[in-house]
């Protein structure tokens, strides 16, 4: 069945009264998390749960969505994004899928959808740093190595109906557009950004920092900003607070939901729940380990199976379909040759991810901790230059698909774009 059995055990009486709390925690730290009552009643099916349960859902799929903006998609908008995003990532229940759209149903199936969640990450600490208050002026810095591919070429696909080349100049004139627009913003950020650490300089409490950020300048200029401020942070202080006694109680509730997962309708494909919580002594992991090898064998066959019905599938497509192939093996090789580098180089896959606070240093001053700007520039102008080979590619083999094209239509005239 894929769940795990744990050797430790919690009294009847103590559980009782420690469920409510371990719910009530977790609905803390997660957006428009509901009640331990709500939860309770999505147990047993109930309808008056289910929307409150696909309004959490899809706070918690659509993280980047501000506060207050689920309001704005309807019931109906809010369903099909849950059930999109849920497949995509894979969920293996197919009564979710058969839910209907209204969302008036399904609160069990959504409280194992929300179990499988907490099951495959982190997701408390995840919202937890996306939706943390930023005292400082930062900026996102991913080093990791890139691919040397943007992923294999796809075969060559006849359009259904006719494409205007009008609509497509159009469409790649607006992109520039906004590209020009999202630059230009960008670099008046970076000035205004310059201009208010340059004019704070020495105001900060903090040697190391040396300069004020846009939040602490404008607590000196509006100070209800700095009391506004103080409750958002007293509140994210409470969401930390409900994450470590999530953490202290999660047992509880894996234990019931045990329970719910037992009271579901057989299907022939049930979730697996592997939640992560620590337990003392080696020998706690065995039962956890033999169950991901058996995993893991049964994944490989399911692969391999599907691997030989998509070559004898495609085996006798023409050669289009071999130098697919082809290509997908240069472009999996030319991606392990990126990551044998990164390792080469020492620093492996742990490279400077996330965000960083920016602070402006004198020219000769001693480096502290973190990023320098000429590393980060560094490493921008290389990956800019692998793109350049990837764009360089690309085109070519754009090239090669419209000499095909024009040579399966004799009498046309195949006019070149002008250059830029």
């Amino acid at each position: 069945m894929g769940r795990r059995r744990r050797r430790r055990r919690v009294d009847p009486a103590d559980a009782a009264r420690a469920l409510p709390e371990a719910i009530a925690a977790l609905s803390q730290t997660l957006p428009a998390g509901p009640s331990p009552e709500t939860f309770r009643r999505a147990k047993f099916d109930r309808p008056e749960a289910a929307p409150a349960f696909w309004r959490l859902l899809f706070c918690v799929l659509s993280p980047q969505l501000p506060d207050g903006a689920s309001a704005s998609f309807s019931p109906e908008a809010q369903v099909r994004s849950v059930k999109l995003a849920l497949r995509t990532q894979g969920y293996p229940r197919r009564a979710l899928a058969q839910l209907p759209d209204d969302g008036s149903q399904g609160g069990r199936e959504l409280l194992l959808a929300l179990a499988w969640l907490l099951a495959r990450e982190p997701l408390p600490e995840r919202l937890l740093a996306q939706n943390r208050v930023q005292l400082g002026d930062e900026m996102h810095v991913c080093e990791c190595e890139a691919l040397a591919s943007p992923g294999p070429p796809a075969p060559s696909v006849e359009a259904d109906g006719c494409v205007d080349i009008r609509h497509l100049q159009w469409l790649m004139g607006k992109l520039r557009f906004r590209w020009r627009n999202l630059m230009a913003s960008q670099q008046e950020q970076c000035a205004l950004l310059g201009k208010i650490h340059s004019y704070t300089r020495g105001c900060h409490s903090d040697c190391s920092l040396g300069h004020l950020s846009v939040t602490e300048t404008e607590l000196l200029r509006d100070p209800e900003g700095g009391r506004q401020l103080l409750r958002r942070l007293q509140r994210e202080n409470a969401r930390l607070q409900a994450a470590l006694e999530w953490r202290r109680r999660e047992l509880v509730f894996w234990q019931w939901m045990d329970t719910v997962l037992d009271a579901c309708p057989p299907e022939a494909s049930r979730p697996t729940f592997l939640p992560r919580i620590p337990t003392p002594g080696a020998g706690a992991l065995e039962p956890l380990v033999r169950e991901l090898q058996a995993l893991q064998g049964e994944l490989r066959e399911a692969v391999e199976a599907r691997r030989a019905a998509w070559e004898a599938g495609v085996g006798g497509r023409g050669p289009e379909w071999s130098a697919a192939r082809t290509a997908l093996r240069e472009a999996v090789g030319q991606d392990l040759a990126a990551l044998r580098r990164a390792c080469e180089r020492g620093g492996g896959l742990a490279q400077p991810h996330g965000p960083r606070r920016l602070v402006r240093t004198e020219a000769g001053a001693p480096g502290g901790p973190g990023l320098r700007a000429p590393e980060v520039i560094e490493a921008l102008r290389s990956r800019e230059a692998r793109l350049e080979v990837v764009l360089r590619r690309l085109q070519g083999q754009c090239r090669q698909e419209l000499a095909r094209l024009v040579g399966a239509l004799p009498g046309l005239v195949w006019i070149l774009p002008p250059g830029r």
